[in-house]
């Protein structure tokens, strides 16, 4: 039964840290309307600053809602922007190399990490989370992993690890795709294929262009499509049963919707006016959330790490994105 006065309790828990994501946001896409440049990019660095929001106080909840629940939502509303005309436009080839992307760095993180003399349970894990989905895919991919000692500490590095590349990422690979000269959908297949998190996804594809975001955003949730495979190969792998705690959902709910926007965006039934609503909630969502893991994320905590896993997660990453590139490149040269 629904607890109304729970409901309450919670909002009002989570509203100190939403309103503080908002506010960046807002603060974001002034600099954004009267300066020039991406939003995106704003939120997220305005957000860095106020990093220490996320460390104690009452903001600590909603900030972790706007970068988890609000970007969820973002994201499955970005549906109504895709049509099915679009998806066929991609042909067969990109979600083939998108299955090849995350096997071949799955088995790269396994490799490098024995060659380094790390655990290749560690290699799963870190692998995992770069090919597929970053953070998500870790927490999918540990809960079938064998538990152990350092199980914890392995995770929190991961999680830790793949948003700062992913942030990184974000940055610097919209420069790079114009160093090669993509055009709009090539550079979506780039960015959609080897960002690790879906925020930096959107975040750095709507900061090339409309039709980039667009393609970024779909060949992403490809790849967050493969977590499923994924966590059922390495399951059967490692033979992990019985492990403790609440198993994370392997297909994400946000990625159910999506899809079943997409197709209702397909039919053409939902008036203009609806569609170009849902649009701009969508995007507020995803500025809000951006806004918030830019104050979840902790620079000074990658100083604090080994050098091997920050090194293998690097390798991984550098690997990923120089078969995807090349693909791309071999394919323009036929």
């Amino acid at each position: 039964m629904f607890n109304i006065q729970a409901a309450r309790q919670r909002l009002g828990t989570a509203f100190p840290g939403v309103l503080a994501a908002v506010t960046v946001g807002i603060a974001a896409s002034f600099l954004s309307d009267h300066y020039g440049g991406p939003t995106m990019l704003y939120a997220l660095l305005l957000g860095m600053a106020f990093h220490f929001l996320s460390q104690e106080g009452r903001c600590v909840e909603g900030i972790g809602i706007a970068s988890r629940t609000i970007l969820r939502i973002g994201v499955a509303l970005l549906g109504m922007r895709i049509t099915l005309g679009q998806i066929a436009e991609l042909g067969g080839e990109t979600p083939a190399l998108m299955i090849g992307a995350v096997a071949f760095t799955t088995l790269v993180g396994v490799l490098a990490a024995r060659l380094m003399r790390l655990d290749g349970a560690f290699g799963v894990l870190t692998g995992g989370a770069v090919a597929v989905c970053g953070a998500s895919a870790a927490l999918a991919i540990v809960a079938v992993l064998p538990r152990h000692e350092h199980s914890e500490r392995d995770t929190i590095f991961t999680v830790i690890g793949v948003t700062t590349l992913s942030t990184l990422a974000m940055i610097v690979y919209p420069m790079v795709v114009g160093a090669f000269g993509l055009g709009e959908t090539e550079a979506g297949i780039f960015l959609g294929g080897t960002i690790h998190d879906v925020a930096q996804v959107v975040g750095a594809g709507y900061s090339v262009s409309a039709k980039t975001g667009d393609t970024a955003t779909f060949v992403k949730l490809l790849r967050v499509a493969l977590l499923l495979p994924v966590v059922m190969a390495v399951s059967l792998a490692f033979g992990a049963r019985g492990v403790q705690g609440e198993k994370p959902p392997l297909l994400p709910p946000f990625l159910v919707v999506f899809a079943v926007l997409v197709g209702v965006n397909s039919s053409g039934i939902v008036p203009a006016p609806l569609t170009t609503g849902l649009n701009d909630l969508s995007r507020w969502c995803l500025v809000t959330a951006i806004a918030g893991l830019g104050m979840k994320t902790s620079l000074k905590a990658m100083t604090e790490l080994g050098p091997r896993p920050v090194l293998l997660l690097l390798a991984e990453t550098v690997l990923m994105a120089a078969l995807v590139m090349g693909v791309l490149l071999a394919r323009r040269a036929l």
